[in-house]
């Protein structure tokens, strides 16, 4: 409603301006009323055709992703093994635990089996609600019993259907989040439209169905909107405390269902800070988003049975250093342009080395070590010296958690959203430098206050909170390919603020000297319905094409290997293999495995880079005692891993246990000057020609194109 009475009000101001009134005839207080009562109506119709079409581009969003995964798999049609192969990875392991409590005698007994899990890695017992984010799956299948749906619904169809419903809501928030800022729902259409015909760079949800991010990015757009509900001016005190309740709800689920949380929210959170420090939110506002953040971070904490990674957040050390920071230095937004930079920049430095002191504190009376890969990463990643850490260098290698590829901008200027994410951003960016140093300098210079006034109004706080969150979000999707659904789908948001905004459009035609409010108006609606034009006529035959597109799951090796798992060997059995395959052997065996692809833990990692020595130049003696020290009964190896050639040379598993383990990597191409040949040949390769050597610990039980299995010898 308050949307729409801003609206309501620039209007009549800009018809008192621009267009005298005619009536004479009318008396002002009838008129007044007539205005008002017409207005009224006005702003309930629009309000109403404007949700009508969120909920139904929503819902439109949900079938569609629905129909493109039907179709890219024929779900419907093919086995209960398929199906569970088709979730590839860690998507596999989190649907095994949804599994594992609708399979369990009562829900007391599957949440017993999650809290003293000894199947998730082998001779030991580990609690997977502290480990994993995993709370949606538990809350899920206890849905799932208690509704009267089971004999018209399988659990599998509960589950997807679940996310495929998240992406309504996640669609509806973008939408809302756009109408806020613009002030015309006209705004929301164009961004949910924006986020369908970049579905390739918005969203991966139609084949990661299970991945945390599915779960958790609805909820961190809800709370981007709550966020910039918040911070419009003259909110009656009652809305002020709704919208904190929203936003707390809201930060609350994005924490609890994605283990990297802390790190997003710490880009928020540095958005905020930023902001804050040149005067351009309310202080009240982001003292508030900043508990809302710790609050919800800890009491996720504690039902994660206070998880170590959470207690270490930098999130929780940074908003602790900035509320210090600001009861230490309580003048800092007083006095000269000099005066308050050097308050700035001791202010930042005093965050700095509160944010580090504290964390480091906290790491080091915890002994926490949970997130040092992530560190590791990101050092090797920004050139702070080579590494040869084997974790570091599994990240690096991966193409997701490289640079944003170009070939992304082409796709995303095919539909213009690029181009004009750009235009408005510079706009946006220059008023936001302008506000900046006016906020600091104090001027009064009247010509000066007069150019600011007219940036002012195109940078309210909800806009310019949405500007440093692109921009900050953007960043790091060009750093690392991974992250960028937490950006495109946010510009989608922001360029059709943009296009839909008069405070975008106006000092621009001022500065032309062809601004009327009439004009400034037609454009505001007239280019984004030309936009909208232009995307349907070039994007829908496409998009028709690939839902008519049909194709059917096929990997009748991964199949014919759980198949084998389940008939021949024991419930007990322990498996070793990649961190990948061993996911799905959960899932669709129930075996117990070694290790798994959820790598939040120093322990599991140091145990992961242990077991694939079978990928190493080890020898049999060596391989089989550290697989036997795990309780291997089976491992499991395979082609596409021992004579890898997806990646180039340097990057490729065995390269990568080369290097660790201090020995030349194969084939032509430089190695470091250190390294050695190794005494042994490679694990993987060797054990296939059954020498004696090998034989004696293991003998092969399985084979096919793909697969190679070994059970191992129980030597006294």
């Amino acid at each position: 409603m308050i949307t729409i009475r801003q609206r309501k009000v620039g209007k009549s101001t800009e018809t008192a301006e621009d267009q005298p009134s005619e009536e004479k005839n009318v008396k002002p207080d009838e008129k007044i009323l007539s205005d008002h009562t017409g207005g009224k109506l006005w702003n309930i119709l629009s309000i109403t055709v404007g949700g009508i079409v969120a909920i139904s581009l929503g819902l439109l969003t949900s079938v569609y992703v629905a129909t493109l995964h039907e179709n890219d798999l024929w779900f419907s049609n093919i086995k209960e093994v398929e199906r569970e192969i088709s979730f590839r990875t860690e998507c596999g392991l989190y649907y095994s635990y949804y599994k594992q409590m609708i399979q369990a005698a009562t829900i007391q007994q599957g949440l017993h089996g999650l809290v003293y899990d000894n199947k998730t890695e082998s001779v030991r017992t580990i609690n997977i609600l502290e480990r994993m984010n995993v709370y949606q799956e538990v809350f899920l299948s206890i849905l799932y019993r208690i509704l009267p749906i089971q004999q018209y619904l399988e659990p599998v169809y509960f589950y997807i259907y679940t996310l495929f419903g998240l992406q309504a809501v996640y669609v509806i928030a973008l939408y809302v989040t756009s109408w806020l800022l613009s002030g015309t729902w006209l705004s929301g259409l164009l961004a949910a439209c924006w986020y369908i015909t970049n579905r390739v760079d918005t969203t991966r949800v139609e084949f990661t169905i299970p991945l945390r991010e599915n779960w958790a990015l609805p909820f961190f757009a809800v709370q981007i909107g709550a966020i910039t509900y918040l911070l419009r001016t003259h909110l009656q005190p009652i809305q002020e405390r709704l919208t904190l309740i929203a936003v707390f709800i809201a930060t609350f689920l994005f924490s609890l269902t994605w283990q990297f949380n802390q790190f997003m929210m710490l880009i928020q959170a540095l958005a905020l800070f930023i902001l804050d420090c040149f005067d351009m939110l309310p202080t009240a506002k982001v003292t508030w988003l900043y508990i809302i953040q710790i609050s919800g971070l800890m009491l996720v904490c504690v039902l994660q049975f206070f998880n170590s990674m959470i207690l270490g957040s930098l999130l929780l050390s940074f908003n602790a250093s900035v509320l210090i920071a600001r009861a230490i230095q309580k003048n800092l937004k007083k006095g000269s342009l000099l005066n308050r930079l050097g308050k700035l920049i001791l202010h930042v430095l005093l965050v700095l080395c509160l944010t580090l002191l504290i964390n480091k504190f906290i790491k080091k009376i915890l002994n926490l070590e949970s997130d040092e890969h992530i560190f590791k990463f990101l050092k090797a990643k920004f050139g702070f010296g080579a590494t040869r850490d084997f974790d570091a260098n599994l990240y690096l290698c991966e193409e997701a958690f490289g640079l944003l590829p170009l070939n992304t901008f082409s796709r995303l200027s095919d539909t213009l959203l690029f181009y004009v994410y750009i235009f408005v951003l510079f706009l946006m960016t220059v008023a936001a430098v302008i506000v900046a140093f006016q906020n600091l300098s104090g001027s009064n210079q009247a010509q000066f206050m007069e150019k600011v006034e007219e940036c002012t109004i195109t940078l309210k706080p909800d806009a310019a909170y949405n500007l440093i969150h692109t921009v900050l979000f953007g960043c790091l999707a060009l750093s690392t390919m991974r992250m960028k659904y937490l950006w495109t789908s946010h510009m989608c948001v922001f360029a059709s603020f943009g296009l839909c905004s008069t405070e975008v459009w106006k000092p621009i035609l001022k500065g032309i000297h062809l601004y009327t409010s009439q004009r400034a108006h037609v454009i505001k609606y007239s280019v984004p319905m030309i936009t909208l034009l232009y995307i349907s006529y070039k994007f829908w035959p496409g998009i028709m094409d690939e839902l008519s597109e049909l194709r059917e799951f096929y990997d009748p090796d991964t199949v014919e290997l759980m198949n084998w798992i389940k008939s021949n060997t024991p419930n007990t059995a322990v498996f070793a293999g990649s961190m990948q395959l061993l996911a799905g052997v959960k899932l669709c065996t129930g075996r117990t495995l070694t290790n798994h692809p959820h790598y939040e833990d120093k322990n599991l990692r140091e145990r992961t880079k242990q077991i694939y020595q079978i990928y190493a130049k080890r020898s049999p003696e060596d391989v089989y005692r550290i697989l036997r020290s795990f309780g291997t009964d089976y491992v499991i190896l395979e082609d596409s891993i021992c004579y890898e050639r997806r990646h180039s040379r340097g990057c490729r598993l065995r390269d990568l246990l080369d290097i660790a383990n201090g020995h030349v990597m194969d084939g032509l191409g430089e190695n470091e000057p250190d390294l050695k040949p190794s005494l042994y040949p490679r694990f993987c390769e060797e054990i296939k020609k059954n020498l004696p050597s090998y034989s004696t610990h293991f003998t092969r039980v399985f084979q096919n194109k793909t697969f190679h299995v070994y059970k191992l010898a129980k030597h006294k």
